[in-house]
């Protein structure tokens, strides 16, 4: 069972980022009804047990003993917290011993409250110290993988397909074609970079509030895509971490696709085509496919106020020669280049408006109204529509970064995202490891002082810990057992990951429970 060790430089991995609200719960894990599950309630199976390891009683990443003053003096665990970069070592033994939710990430995989091949056949790929990477590791249970990422400290996780057996022993398989993979989540990446040639401000791996924005249009198309066009429904957004997002499509049906079926679904939603620089990204057939006319209704705001106001693509001279590149008529782009040339400093939003206003002047005589129109929507589509790296989306073999990891760059968690409070996830408020940290020595110091901080806290004293109401909606029980990660920022990221899979196993166990009802129905006599 040999682990290959080879360096970073061959991962498919890529860097991204953003942040997220505390989500409205989702649906209860019930039975359903007619069926009677002689089984766990699934929501006892996410009962807040994980250790609370008192042999690390303070998230500072070293055994110095903490300060009795909560405003951190030299040395203190609040202090090394947040002066230690995030792949510091201590940092990250921090981090995976006090905040990494490992068992909603088994269950996540697992897809079963008891351990399966799914998990245990799962390649995970490791970015170690010195820029090495490990591929083809697995783990039977989500404890030995807590134990070995404690041991090793990696600075990224990836994660790969389910193969036909173990990945530790795929050497020893005596025909090699019998180890391959047979299942994985359908993943897409997006990544502000590719938006660098239309954003104006930032560019690189910089990011803000104002370019985000391209990443609330690509979920809010891609997202409406696969739910209503395909009819997945498990679809987990995350954020990785510095300048884009992932997708995670997570249905049974979806997990067993080949590579075929996926460069299918892909391709359906690939429309920006073409290099980097220049030329036309949009070519569409005429009359518009659905998808494309839903997404159009979905971007069409977004280009006026995030575009347009915003970004003011077209105020630079040579940005605005490429708009005139993309419309169809000689003389209207001759007259419009005049009209701009005479009125530098022109915004967006005055030349937008001018084509139409041009146009309908009579420059042209040549002029076809239908190929502006479409020309136009094509413009829209381009500084609009979602630029996916499409290849991370056609391969079943595709390794991609984990969620809840730290991007060693920016120290923020790969969080997930609720699409449905998407408007409100500002990627800059993700928490970063450092904060997280201090955040739990916070606690502890004022629960040792009496509780005489803020309001906000809870305490971990009996009479002032939180009441929190059982997931059968029973009557409220007082908490004393509180995890680290809930006393951190990171406890509404956690709890959307954990009712995320609770409906995902719940989903997966109804459907088992009912093939197995019709298997019976149909042995009778």
């Amino acid at each position: 069972m040999a682990d290959e060790s080879i360096q970073n430089g061959d991962s498919q991995a890529s860097n991204n980022d953003i942040t997220m609200a505390e989500p409205a719960p989702l649906p209860s894990a019930s039975n359903g009804g007619d069926v009677e599950v002689k089984e766990v309630k699934l929501e006892d199976l996410f009962a807040d047990v994980d250790s609370e390891d008192e042999e690390f009683p303070s998230s500072r990443p070293q055994e110095t003993q903490p300060s009795s003053s909560p405003t951190a003096a030299p040395g203190s665990p609040l202090e090394i917290g947040i002066s230690l970069k995030a792949s510091d070592p201590e940092i990250l033994r921090s981090f995976y011993q006090r905040l990494f939710p490992w068992r909603h990430l088994f269950q996540w995989l697992n897809h079963s409250p008891t351990p399966t091949n799914d998990f245990a056949h799962r390649e995970f790929a490791l970015t170690l110290q010195n820029d090495v990477w490990r591929r083809y590791m697995s783990y039977p249970t989500s404890d030995l993988m807590r134990k070995e990422m404690l041991n090793l400290l990696p600075s990224r996780i990836e994660i790969g397909p389910v193969y036909t057996t173990n990945p530790r022993d795929r050497k020893t398989v005596r025909n090699a074609s019998a180890f391959k993979p047979v299942a994985k989540e359908l993943c897409f990446d997006i990544d502000l970079t590719d938006y660098d040639e239309i954003r104006t401000c930032c560019d690189k791996a910089n990011i803000c509030q104002k370019c985000w924005r391209f990443m609330v249009m690509a979920v809010k198309v891609v997202d409406a895509a696969l739910r209503e066009d395909f009819g997945f429904k498990h679809i987990m957004w995350v954020y990785s971490g510095r300048r884009g997002i992932h997708a995670w499509v997570c249905d049974k049906k979806v997990r067993t696709m080949d590579d075929q079926k996926r460069r299918a679904v892909a391709n359906y939603l690939e429309v920006i085509k073409g290099g980097a620089q220049g030329g036309k990204k949009v070519n569409l057939r005429r009359p518009l496919h659905p998808h494309i006319s839903r997404s159009l209704d979905l971007l069409a705001p977004y280009f006026q106020t995030d575009v347009l106001a915003t970004q003011d693509p077209w105020l630079d001279a040579d940005r605005a020669a490429h708009l005139l590149t993309l419309l169809p008529d000689r003389p209207l782009t001759t007259a419009l280049q005049n009209k701009w040339d005479a009125s530098p400093g022109r915004s967006s939003a005055a030349k937008w408006a001018d084509i139409d206003a041009v146009a309908k002047s009579g420059a042209s005589k040549s002029l076809d109204a239908r190929q502006l129109l479409e020309a136009k929507q094509d413009v829209v589509l381009e500084y609009t529509y979602p630029r996916l790296d499409i290849e991370v989306s056609k391969k079943l073999n595709h390794l991609l970064k984990s969620p809840f990891v730290i991007h060693p760059g920016t120290g923020r968690v790969c969080v997930p995202i609720d699409p449905r409070r998407l408007e409100e996830f500002d990627p800059l408020a993700v928490p970063t490891v450092q904060e997280l940290l201090a955040e739990i020595d916070e606690w502890k110091e004022e629960a040792e002082g009496g509780g005489s901080g803020s309001e906000d806290h809870h305490t971990v004293k009996e009479e002032n810990a939180p009441e929190i109401k059982k997931e059968d909606g029973g009557p409220a029980a007082k908490r004393t057992n509180i995890q680290d990660w809930e006393k951190t920022s990171l406890r509404p990221y956690v709890e959307y990951f954990r009712s995320f899979v609770l409906t995902l196993m719940k989903d997966e166990r109804d459907a088992r429970v009912k093939r197995e009802r019709e298997e019976a129905d149909g042995m009778e006599f």
